[in-house]
């Protein structure tokens, strides 16, 4: 690890300490955290020229509550400001000793920051992008690369987000009656952002390892703060077996290599054995909900040998309940695979002919690129070529596009 890899993981694990308790003091998330980003690409320049200081938290404290004072008493209604900025707590009292000296002693700080991210005024594409930035310690622009626009754009994106939470009147931390509906919007969120970093949307990367790693920080601090929420839990255990799988998902000329094909002894164990364990731990704390079962089908996969050798029926049984609980033709298209393995392809594709009717799905590539492997079990080989031709056509991610053009030579 070099000395900026230290640094900038350093910064993420401290950005949302420093930012809960400014937000705890003076209130204003949208001026607290602005005031936070750039005492964190301060402490990237100087640290980086002059080292680690001995107390980096204290010294990220000092430096953003200066720039809060420093943002109040440029503000254009200076009168109205000047008696908040002289209440400003100074930072050597933020630090002095008692319960606070470390920000251990409110550990619902991520919670309550995740929360207050996730408002249910915000789109979720701002939820994610406000809880990569404020959270996360990304700056805009890593947020514009992690989403491929512009930094222009991402920053206006983040930046109409906070004026919606601002003008919502939002409460920190988060009223305890809140709590409870919107955790299922901050498990959404972080499993969208891995989603989005273990197969980009667009783009030439197939993956974006710093936005899975980032996915998968915030859930363990999540699941930290909330050990018995099972769906926490199974978030967790779910990104921790699917990034198990990163290191054989692209072969030696970086073309994608579906599950089924992958060479499954690079599949990291450590990472296997702690989802499967927490997998197991979450399916305990009823009642089971979809990253719980979700979880479930990655630990059998990942503990199979061979695709040959999955228990494909426990698999197809859990997509029936995953189904049951969180309708969505996602859940049906992998179903229909667990389908054509347990029953044969032609119920699968019976399956696949009702996705077909759903306009969304029709222009989703995924669904084409199934129907492909389905009528290759079924010696359809024209037919499967066709899909394959549709769904190449269809993908906006170019190693996706690779693998299937691939797929179409081998078929020609």
């Amino acid at each position: 690890m070099t000395a900026d890899d230290e640094i900038e993981d350093l910064l993420r694990e401290l950005a949302q300490q420093v930012l809960g308790l400014l937000v705890r003091r003076h209130r204003e998330f949208d001026a607290c955290e602005d005031a936070v980003q750039e005492a964190l690409l301060d402490a990237f320049v100087q640290w980086h020229r002059n080292g680690i200081p001995d107390h980096p938290k204290a010294w990220l404290i000092t430096v953003a509550t200066r720039r809060l004072a420093d943002a109040w008493r440029s503000d254009s209604a200076r009168r109205g400001r000047e008696s908040r900025v002289s209440a400003l707590t100074p930072p050597e009292q933020l630090l002095s000793p008692g319960p606070e000296a470390d920000g251990t002693a409110r550990g619902d700080d991520t919670l309550s920051l995740l929360l207050l991210c996730c408002h249910p005024a915000l789109s979720p594409t701002s939820q994610m992008a406000l809880t990569l930035r404020a959270i996360g310690g990304l700056t805009t622009r890593q947020v514009a690369r992690a989403f491929f626009v512009p930094e222009a754009t991402m920053g206006q994106r983040i930046s109409r987000a906070k004026q919606h939470m601002k003008g919502a009147d939002v409460e920190f931390p988060v009223p305890a009656e809140q709590e409870r509906e919107r955790l299922p919007i901050v498990l959404h969120v972080l499993y969208l952002i891995f989603n989005e970093g273990y197969t980009a949307s667009s783009g030439t990367a197939l993956d974006l390892p710093d936005l899975t790693g980032e996915a998968i920080r915030l859930a363990r601090e999540l699941h930290s703060r909330l050990p018995d929420h099972g769906e926490a839990t199974g978030l967790l255990a779910l990104m921790l077996l699917t990034e198990a799988r990163r290191p054989a998902r692209t072969g030696p000329d970086g073309i994608l290599v579906p599950l089924a094909e992958q060479d499954r002894s690079l599949w990291d164990r450590n990472l296997i054995d702690e989802g499967t364990a927490l997998a197991t731990r979450a399916l305990a704390h009823g009642p089971v909900g979809p990253y719980q079962l979700q979880a479930a089908i990655a630990a059998l996969h990942d503990e199979s040998a061979s695709s040959e050798e999955t228990d494909w029926p426990q698999i197809l049984l859990l997509y029936h309940l995953l189904e049951q609980s969180w309708p969505s033709p996602i859940v049906q298209l992998n179903r229909a695979v667990a389908l054509a393995m347990v029953h044969g392809p032609a119920a699968a594709l019976k399956l696949l002919a009702t996705l077909e009717d759903d306009a969304r799905m029709a222009r989703h590539h995924r669904l084409h690129a199934v129907r492909a492997h389905v009528l290759m079990m079924a010696g359809d080989t024209a037919g499967a070529r066709a899909a394959f031709q549709k769904a190449a056509r269809l993908t906006t991610s170019i190693p996706e596009r690779r693998y299937l053009e691939a797929r179409i030579e081998e078929l020609s």
